[in-house]
């Protein structure tokens, strides 16, 4: 299906609490992409750190294929049962020691195919005095390619959670002809009630793009929570949609003649001269 005869797009952003206990955190995502599914989504986004919530040590016992692996086969055997689009927003990827593995997002397509997956290129290494320290460089590899993937006529740009402070990463995708802009993330309380929301309409605003955020949301384990408010905006920076602060799914429809509108009204992209 193209744009040309279907100029609408139903996507989901998925919110979850996951934790270290795996097959809690898959039956969980499975259960709100099937209720996505039946809500009637062609595309739905889980946030980072789906299967997994728990230490960066922990994790690297989790690290797997993207084509076969135990969180992304039964995310491709869902995505072909329903016909439905899935973003696995953010996964451990095995490298190529077993100090270190990729954070990666796998797009899996309508019929359960890996169409593309994006290795998350900036890592998250902060140090924010008496509220958080976190050091993802100390199990995790940066990727190192952009990655924009099309669907039904659109085209779809990857990201995860802390790629969204570096805006060259998303202009370099509308570069490549984005039309949307995901951003599966974790992100974290202390940063996520003064940025999140911010951040997003930012990007949005300034590529003239949909944007589709899938956040973990609430306590995960001692000392680590997330910020939620997952959420769906459309080019002029307008949220469309927010979740509350529960798992769950948030729903919204993508107008491709509203881009279009927005991009011809106001042509910024064209006006760029750096």
């Amino acid at each position: 299906m193209s744009l040309t005869t279907s100029s609408s797009l139903a996507v989901a952003a998925i919110q979850l609490t996951s934790t270290p206990d795996v097959d809690a955190s898959l039956s969980s995502a499975l259960h709100y992409l099937e209720e996505a599914a039946s809500a009637g989504a062609d595309l739905a986004v889980l946030p980072e750190n789906f299967g997994f919530l728990g230490s960066e040590k922990a994790k690297l016992a989790y690290a797997q294929s993207i084509e076969d692996g135990s969180f992304v086969a039964p995310l491709r055997e869902l995505a072909a049962k329903k016909g439905m689009g899935i973003i696995a927003g953010g996964m451990p990827e095995k490298g190529p020691d077993d100090d270190r593995v990729y954070n990666t997002a796998v797009f899996i397509g309508r019929s359960g195919e890996v169409a593309g997956s994006y290795r998350k290129i900036h890592l998250f290494d902060i140090d924010l005095a008496g509220k958080i320290s976190y050091q993802e460089s100390a199990s995790v590899l940066p990727g190192t390619e952009p990655m924009v993937v099309e669907f039904e006529g659109w085209k779809v740009g990857l990201s995860i959670c802390y790629d969204l402070r570096f805006p060259e990463m998303y202009r370099s995708l509308v570069d490549q002809g984005a039309h949307i802009l995901t951003v599966p993330a974790a992100f974290t309380l202390q940063t996520g009630r003064d940025h999140w929301e911010v951040l997003l309409r930012a990007r949005a605003i300034e590529n003239q793009c949909y944007v589709i955020a899938a956040g973990q949301v609430g306590e995960h384990l001692k000392g680590r929570a997330s910020w939620g408010q997952s959420c769906v905006i459309d080019p002029w920076g307008t949220i469309l949609q927010q979740a509350p602060d529960v798992e769950g799914i948030t729903l919204a429809t993508l107008d491709r003649s509203e881009l279009q509108r927005i991009r011809t009204q106001l042509p910024c992209l064209e006006h760029r001269r750096l």
